[in-house]
């Protein structure tokens, strides 16, 4: 929004309608219409009263900013668009300036934005609380536990990409100030039976995947893992990869996090440990064998995986081996031990699995708790925050659904219960009459499922509990006596004959009619869910352990405090964990952001109205509208409606003096509003019809239009007479400037008139005086000059004799003189650089000058060359020396040269003094070493290259192993008699050496080198140096080699490579060996 747009009321420029309460005509199709339009604009937000409906819009919005926080800070709620900051901030006033304590309840689907609503919350109370050292730290603390419980809690769905696969509810603590204490986090039914197990699609808990992504080759061989995850049967592979996702990013993310929120240093290499072994528990295999009494048992495959885990975990290996194949039943004081077959023990290897990663969340969830608990005693205000899977309607619903979908009827349940309590303590305290209100309660379906005596719940631990055989089947079939009757529980196989015909109703489920609509239960594995059976040798194993972690998880496998009590079951936990948090809700103010998802594609922009009514449905949103309108549709205190609605009557325009209260009742008789339509409460005006309220804006905005245009009319009256007053101020003040431009004008005119005169007058005086002197100096002058021409003539006539003999020769002497001191002055000026290369030389001045031109362009080009030379050192004499020697041998000769121009000649390219590896062929060569360098030793039978080190000292040459160092091959330099190479662009050269001598036994060599021009150049001067002899360099595209006892051509031929640009070598024939240039 504008800076200059500034909005007083949720009814300024708005898109659709803010408040769902006010929607007209109210419907289903209305009330998606109006969702759609806003999310269509951006406006994800829509109030119900004091709900917030927030539709996930998949992608970033830039309404979060610290700028978005400071807008909605200390604001009515209506007072702005709608939003979750402005809910936040109600909520966090509430329990700041009235100390009531608040909770914040967040539902919805997987997949509709419900976690990042509870950050938005929990990031908004952060930023509005209170600055301070330990203040930040306290709310870091509680930020930072975020990223820790979605790293060990979520995983990826088919619906969301960073589903919460557990029920959370925290309480942040306030001082009376307003400033967080800390927190306490309660979990509720985390998914364990995703740690082995996903639906096609999904992963499982992120933190595997983090940790086998960002953790560094260190930590994954300490831990005994992989980073390939197709190594993990526990993890699916078709989704292991999620796009926008980094995985190993976030691993640094959760470790930072842990260290934030207080995990010391061998507490998070504990839970990783734990994490590994987990995931290597789902790599266990059995097999199947038979014993000597018939009875099957298992065995497993491979122990390497079991060591390794016993490694980690400190168990001794035969213990949980042990574990894994027996089971020990206890009854009183007999023990009966029964092996397991390979299906038992499958199931063994999960349940442990399970145990152990949900009993580790579990640990984490108090470790936080110990970190972010309020560390002191004083009394705290409250705010809870509860992000809890929503209502879940899947193809097949399990046990996990059923436990999720009767939360949401709790839920569901205190929200009508809620919201009808703090209308009609709004009624109450505004002193209106309050009339019944006409709803659907879903108590009838709590008590389906929690009845202590006959709901879903408790025959469910009866079959559980009860000795014989217990299985699903059994468990359904008592469903079916029981709540046949019952008007929400469906079953094909009940009493009830209206059932026994719907195919879409199989013999092995049962259906209920959940206030959101009705859900198909598969009864298998409801059982075995329920139970939650450990078996008690696994539980002894993991106490056993020398992991510390690990053994405070099982304490129940401390042999000393065996107890042969069942444990509670799964459902009855839930139950009983569902009813403290539905007590603990009661006791507290509620705020509500039901979540929506637009579309099951996870894609922006996308809004599909199908899904949506489904969600509005089963959220019941349309009937928390008709219960918010069924008394009074809007309401609002007197002085801002007073000062929303003033000008609409004339008695309270501009200002009215009066109580609030007596100008709106002015305000609503001047408009002639039905009585029935409103009333008065103590502090607000109640509104019945939305229509009302329309026809009041109407009014408003057209007030508004008259209003402005009242004052465009007063504006631009006044406009015009500043802007006249102005031009008349402008006219006076530039006629007085003119005329005094205009008298200052004529002045300088005048002026300048008689300066024209004055000077012209005085010119002609200087000229006619000017006249008479150059009169006078001329007459002076041709005296003079008749004087001078007179004296010279006497003068000559006495000498003349004496100036014919000599005075030719002088004139032309000194002319000459004159005309070579100018040419060398000149010279001096016009000196080129002293670059030798520099071949500027000024122009011949006079053509008598030509030779000594040319000389002194000579002279002067040697002495800059020796200038230029005298800055050499006797390295870098030695290295032009060697340049210039390949230039007279190779220049214009070989294609190669050109290239080799502008690289320096090192030589020695191996640096063998400093390698280790070629220490022995240090030791064997005693003199300098002038060339060390890898080429390519052509096999003399096949063409094919071998790598060998070339070494040339002042007397030999020497070939040795690239790999050993060890020499293959010594040449004295004086059995070397010829050195041949091709014309073209190529490494390849032959050395041949003297017939007869013993180096000469296998024949010439035929080499390839990146370096040819310097080592043919540095083998020339070495071998003239040692022997004072030319070595002859052959130049030519044929020639011949001398292989043992044959003398083979190699000849150099054009053609296309197919390994680019580098020659290839093939023996042809006994006698041909061609090499191919590209």
């Amino acid at each position: 929004m504008a800076k200059m747009e500034v909005k007083t009321s949720l009814l300024d420029n708005m898109i659709g309608v803010g408040d769902m309460v006010l929607l007209e005509p109210l419907n289903e199709e209305t009330f998606i219409n109006n969702l759609k339009k806003r999310f269509d604009h951006n406006e994800i937000y829509t109030y119900i009263g004091s709900v917030v409906i927030s539709v996930n819009p998949y992608r970033s919005l830039p309404i979060y900013s610290p700028e978005k926080v400071e807008d909605y800070r200390n604001r009515n709620f209506y007072e702005l668009s709608p939003h979750i900051f402005a809910l936040s901030d109600e909520a966090y006033r509430s329990l700041r300036d009235q100390d009531k304590d608040q909770c914040i309840l967040i539902t919805g689907e997987s997949g509709a934005g419900k976690t990042e609503a509870s950050k938005l919350v929990m990031s908004y109370v952060a930023a509005v609380c209170g600055k301070g050292a330990e203040v930040n730290q306290v709310k870091e603390q509680l930020l930072q536990s975020n990223p820790v419980l979605e790293a060990f809690g979520n995983a990826k769905t088919v619906r969301n990409d960073n589903s919460s696969r557990f029920g959370k509810y925290m309480d942040i603590e306030f001082d009376f100030k307003g400033d967080p204490l800390g927190g306490v986090i309660s979990n509720y039914l985390l998914e364990k039976s995703r740690v082995v197990k996903q639906p096609r699609g999904e992963r499982n808990f992120h933190v595997f995947y983090q940790l086998l992504s960002g953790a560094s080759e260190e930590l994954l061989n300490k831990l005994k893992l992989e980073r390939d995850f197709s190594r993990y049967n526990y993890l699916s592979l078709d989704s292991a990869k999620v796009n926008g996702v980094d995985d190993a990013a976030n691993f640094r993310t959760v470790r930072n996090a842990m260290q934030i929120v207080g995990f010391m240093d061998h507490e998070a290499e504990s839970v990783l440990e734990v994490v590994a072994a987990v995931l290597k528990l789902g790599n266990i295999e059995f097999k199947p064998e038979s014993r000597v009494n018939g009875l099957d048992e298992s065995k497993i495959k491979d122990k390497n995986e079991l060591k390794e885990i016993c490694e980690l975990t400190g168990i001794d290996q035969s213990v949980l081996e042990r574990a894994f194949s027996f089971r020990t039943v206890e009854a009183k004081q007999e023990k009966v031990s029964t092996t397991l077959n390979v299906a038992q023990a499958y199931y063994a290897r999960d349940a442990l699995a399970k145990n152990l990663y949900s009993r580790l969340f579990s640990w984490l969830v108090n470790r936080i708790n110990e970190s972010i608990k309020a560390q002191t005693k004083v009394r705290k205000k409250v705010m809870g925050v509860l992000d809890i899977y929503g209502f879940e309607i899947f193809e097949d619903n399990s046990f996990e659904q059923f436990i999720i979908n009767y939360c949401n009827e709790k839920l569901q349940q205190i929200f009508i219960e809620l919201t009808l309590k703090e209308e009609q303590e709004e009624y109450i305290r505004e002193d209106i009459e309050w009339t019944h209100i006409d709803y659907f309660n879903n108590a009838i379906i709590c008590d389906l499922i929690e009845n202590n005596t006959n709901g879903i719940l408790a025959m469910l631990d009866e079959e559980c509990l009860r000795p014989g055989t217990v299985t699903d089947e059994t468990f359904l079939e008592k469903l079916n006596q029981v709540c046949a009757t019952h008007q929400h529980f469906e079953s094909r196989m009940s009493k009830c004959s209206r059932f026994l015909n719907d195919t879409s109703l199989p013999h092995s489920c049962f259906r209920i009619q959940h206030y959101a609509g009705k859900v198909l239960y598969q009864v298998e594995g409801f059982v075995d869910k329920n139970n939650d059976l450990l078996y008690r040798d696994l539980s002894q194993a993991m106490w056993k352990a020398g992991h510390a972690l690990i053994k405070s998880l099982f304490p129940e496998g401390n042999p000393a405090k065996i107890n042969l009590k069942r444990p509670p079951t799964a459902g009855s936990q839930f139950k009983a964990s569902v009813a403290t948090l539905m007590k603990n809700l009661q006791t507290k103010n509620p705020n509500y952001i039901r979540c929506i998802k637009p579309n099951d594609k996870k894609a922006a922009h996308i809004f599909s109205e199908a899904l949506v009514c489904h969600q509005i449905r089963y959220l019941g949103l349309l009937e928390n509208v008709r219960v918010r309108r069924a008394g009074y549709a809007f309401r609002q205190a007197y002085e801002p409606c007073l000062e929303r609605y003033k000008m609409l009557c004339k008695q309270t325009w501009p200002h009215w003096k009066g109580p609030a209260r007596a100008g709106v009742e002015v305000l609503f008789n001047e408009l002639e509003i039905p009585v029935e339509e409103y009333s008065f409460g103590r502090s607000k005006i109640f509104i019945r019809n939305p229509r009302t309220l329309f026809k009041l804006e109407d009014l408003r905005k057209q007030r508004l239009e008259d209003l402005a245009t009242l004052i465009q009319k007063i504006y631009r009256g006044w406009k015009c007479r500043t802007h006249f007053l102005l031009m008349r101020k402008s006219q006076i003040v530039i006629a007085a400037w003119y005329r005094r431009y205009a008298q200052q004008k004529r002045y300088q005119q005048i002026k300048s008139s008689a300066l024209v005169i004055q000077s012209y007058i005085r010119g002609w005086k200087a000229r006619k005086i000017l006249r008479e002197l150059k009169h006078q100096k001329r007459c002076e002058e041709a005296a003079t000059t008749i004087a001078a021409y007179w004296h010279g003539t006497q003068v000559r006539r006495e000498y003349r004799k004496f100036f014919r003999a000599n005075a030719g020769k002088k004139i032309y002497e000194f002319t000459i003189q004159r005309i070579m001191q100018k040419y060398f002055l000149e010279m001096k000026n016009k000196m080129p650089s002293l670059s030798p290369i520099d071949k500027n030389w000024p122009s011949r001045p006079y053509l008598f000058l030509d030779s000594t031109h040319k000389e002194l362009k000579r002279i002067f080009h040697l002495w800059r060359c020796k200038k230029y030379r005298d800055q050499f050192t006797d390295q870098q004499k030695l290295i032009y020396e060697e340049k210039l020697e390949a230039s007279e041998l190779f220049k214009d000769k070989k294609a190669l040269y050109p290239s080799s121009v502008g690289q320096p000649f090192q030589g020695a390219y191996l640096e063998i003094n400093k390698n280790p590896k070629y220490k022995k062929l240090q030791d064997a060569i005693e003199e300098k070493i002038i060339i060390a360098e890898i080429v390519n030793k052509i096999n003399r039978a096949n063409g094919k290259s071998t790598s060998r080190i070339f070494l040339l000292t002042n007397n030999n040459l020497l070939l040795a192993d690239q790999k050993s160092g060890q020499i293959k091959s010594e040449v004295p330099l004086v059995d070397v008699t010829k050195v041949s190479m091709s014309s073209q662009n190529d490494g390849f050269f032959a050395i041949h050496l003297k017939e007869g001598s013993e180096a000469a036994s296998k024949g010439d060599f035929l080499f390839s080198s990146d370096h040819l021009i310097e080592m043919a150049t540095k083998l020339y001067r070495t071998t003239l140096s040692q022997t004072k002899q030319k070595l002859n360099i052959e130049i030519s595209d044929e020639f011949l080699v001398q292989f043992r006892q044959d003398k083979v051509c190699v000849k150099f031929i054009q053609g296309n490579q197919k390994n680019g640009s580098v020659p290839t070598c093939k023996r042809k024939n006994n006698r041909l060996l061609e090499v191919a240039v590209p």
